[in-house]
């Protein structure tokens, strides 16, 4: 008796004892990702259970001569799958699918937010791989046991199971194919059905024809109009223009006091003394901070899958660097990593950045997170900004914070404050602490600039890039900390809600009460210094002269989401079934916007991926440009042939060709050259040169 229900005699029947074990799991995945928001587990293994049994019919038809081993990959390759969705989802909020393999290579760059996401329990998902392989490579007796495994039993019977669970995944797909929400089609489907109907899935995007996305066209879509004297039209023309890119700062932190201490108090400063958007909104996709560069830029859209600074990266994007170096500006970028991380080296050229400043040129001095400190970013920053100025250009720049990254753990010599202990050793409180330092560094920023006459011949624009914590990442202890921070129950828009805030000088202190997004901040910029983007496509709205707010989103919440005066979206297989989280918290089970604004956001978001898929590469512009000073036999140096540093400057081609004035038509892209990229000794780069090639 006692040998008949050994585990030697369970084992001896792979089919159920590997059952056994993808049940365990499935039971893991549905505590951590859908037990908030599924019917229950049953309905999950009533889905889940027939994709492994496939599986592993199989292994018993055509594989029965290395049954174990085999049986070993396929928990293997299943287990990886769970985890993986487990992993994602704590930080995303969205189902993780075969599209986010392009991102694998960038774990290496964050690992430490990696393992900080993950609960030690997670890790029994693999107990049973850990167990077994340890018997293979250990114990002669056990691979004898293996072998006798191999045997055919049941051929048919199995074959025919096959069948019938293939019948069986086909029936738990096919209702739900149609749905919008990915969260809802993979907990309807089952993780596994889902993962293999990805790979197949018909686009959910609107039909949209490229040739029509024109201006006139998204402004109609968006139901704005352009005012015939717009207010602050040239209110900063020939002014300086910096956009400081804070990382992972949600609006939260602004006025925030934790026991009496001010949290952000340079920040909070900023805030009184000048335009403030307390309702504005990040619209990053998996690229986050990248991402954040790419649509603040250019007023579009993040693809659907993948980061844009790798998915578009190869196309000529019509951007804020092209346009405004078409009036007489100098352009540069600044980032303490390097710039091959998320493909930014591409990303430049496609944006058309004249000058990029990354970790060769800012040294590996006073680490935080991933690069030099923020204090050492905005010291080196203000200096360069001081000679960019003193050549009587003005410059726009870009200046990406980067000390306040998950997971927030900084040094212990960057601490200016002491957490209460009810918030030592929680995520909050790390970001609390990580930000305070953050805001620190920005003081000093404001202070050196102040100092060396850059700040008032500057509009300054400061804004988080993506939110710092996911409330997928929280556990009960931490959410009662943001309950207490909010006095209310912690939402979506909480969770996706950042500062805006501009500095233009000679303007009166204002807090703007209008919804907003990164994409609207290139038009605004643009109204401020007195370009006109009439004739561009770009899907964000002048903040200071429109209120038309519709922002489609993309990730952190499942397609056919967007932000609306009356909060986030959400849909459920539509429109319909959608839900409703207010600005001001909450959730109403029903939409709050009428089904047209649905529409319109998921119209947008059809036509900027329309659009920019039928842009050229930005290579092939070269090309073009090559042959073209070939035939005109070109010899004259290009406008600014001198750097404030002395080298050689980036082509005048790739940074100072405006936007064609044709609706809807292209800027001319990039134009390499063969300089020297940056290296210690603080020279900066150009986005034509690869870092370390």
């Amino acid at each position: 008796m006692h040998n008949r229900f050994s585990w030697r005699a369970l084992i001896g029947k792979p089919f159920i004892f590997f059952s056994i074990v993808m049940i365990l799991k499935m039971l893991l995945v549905w505590t951590v990702v859908f037990r908030e928001n599924a019917g229950g587990f049953g309905m999950m293994l009533l889905t889940g259970i027939p994709t492994v049994w496939l599986l592993f019919c199989l292994i018993e038809t055509l594989a029965y001569r290395k049954k174990l081993v085999t049986y070993l990959i396929v928990d293997l390759v299943l287990t990886i799958i769970y985890f993986a969705v487990i992993m994602y989802y704590k930080y995303f909020g969205v189902i993780v699918t075969y599209h986010e393999l392009r991102q694998v290579n960038q774990v290496s760059e964050v690992n430490s937010s990696v393992f900080s996401l993950m609960d030690p329990y997670y890790l029994f998902i693999f107990t049973d791989i850990v167990v077994l392989f340890v018997l293979i490579s250990s114990s002669r007796r056990f691979r004898a046991f293996g072998r006798s495994l191999s045997v055919r039993t049941g051929r048919l019977w199995f074959a025919g199971g096959a069948v019938l669970a293939l019948i069986a995944c086909g029936v738990c797909i096919f209702p739900f194919r149609s749905g919008m929400n990915e969260f809802q089609q993979a907990r309807d489907m089952g993780i596994l059905n889902y993962e293999a109907y990805v790979g197949f899935a018909p686009s959910k995007n609107v039909k949209v024809d490229a040739k029509s996305v024109t201006p006139e066209a998204v402004a109609q879509v968006k139901g704005t109009t352009e005012p015939a004297q717009p207010a602050y039209w040239g209110a900063a023309k020939g002014k300086n223009v910096i956009i400081i890119q804070l990382e992972a700062f949600q609006n939260f932190l602004v006025n925030l006091k934790i026991d009496g201490k001010e949290i952000t108090p340079n920040m909070n400063k900023l805030v009184k003394d000048h335009l403030y958007f307390p309702h504005f909104f990040q619209q990053v996709g998996q690229g986050n901070t990248a991402d954040a560069e790419f649509v603040v830029n250019t007023s579009l859209y993040v693809p659907s899958n993948g980061a844009a600074s790798e998915i578009y990266a190869d196309k000529a994007l019509p951007s804020m660097p092209k346009t405004f170096a078409a009036s007489g500006y100098q352009t540069a970028t600044f980032h303490t990593n390097s710039v091959v991380f998320w493909n930014r080296d591409q990303l430049y050229k496609a944006l058309g950045w004249e000058k990029y400043y990354d970790d060769k040129f800012f040294g590996k001095d006073d680490l935080v997170s991933f690069g030099s400190s923020d204090e050492l970013l905005y010291a080196k920053t203000a200096d360069e900004l001081a000679q960019m100025q003193g050549t009587g250009k003005p410059f726009y720049v870009q200046v990406i914070s980067m000390s306040g990254h998950h997971p927030f753990r900084i040094p212990e010599r960057k601490y200016k404050m002491e957490l209460p202990d009810r918030y030592k050793g929680t995520l909050v409180g790390d970001y609390i602490q990580a930000q305070n330092y953050a805001d620190y560094a920005l003081g000093q920023f404001v202070d050196k600039l102040k100092k060396n006459g850059v700040w008032d011949n500057s509009v300054i624009v400061l804004y988080g890039d993506h939110q710092g914590l996911p409330i997928y990442s929280l556990n009960n202890k931490e959410k009662k900390l943001m309950k207490e921070i909010y006095g209310r129950e912690y939402t979506l828009p909480d969770m996706m809600n950042i500062p805006l805030v501009i500095s233009v000088p000679n303007q009166k202190a204002q807090t703007l009460e209008q919804v907003g997004g990164q994409s609207d901040i290139f038009p605004t910029m643009a109204n401020l210094i007195g370009v006109s983007l009439k004739n561009q496509v770009h899907f964000g709205q002048d903040l200071l002269n429109q209120n038309s707010p519709v922002l489609p989103q993309r990730y952190y919440l499942p397609s056919g989401s967007f932000i609306s005066a009356n909060g986030a979206f959400v849909p459920g297989s539509g429109y319909a079934d959608g839900v409703t989280y207010p600005l001001n918290g909450g959730k109403v089970t029903k939409p709050l916007d009428a089904k047209e604004t649905y529409e319109r956001a998921h119209k947008l978001i059809s036509m900027s991926d329309a659009y920019v898929a039928s842009l050229p590469e930005w290579k092939d512009q070269e090309k073009e440009h090559a042959i073209t000073d070939a035939n005109t036999d070109v010899t004259s140096p290009p406008a600014g042939s001198t750097k404030t540093d002395g080298t050689k400057p980036a082509d005048a081609k790739a940074s100072s060709t405006p936007a064609d004035t044709k609706a809807g038509s292209t800027p001319a892209g990039s134009k390499a050259d063969s300089t020297t990229p940056a290296n210690a000794s603080g020279t900066p780069s150009k986005p034509d040169d690869a870092a370390g090639k």
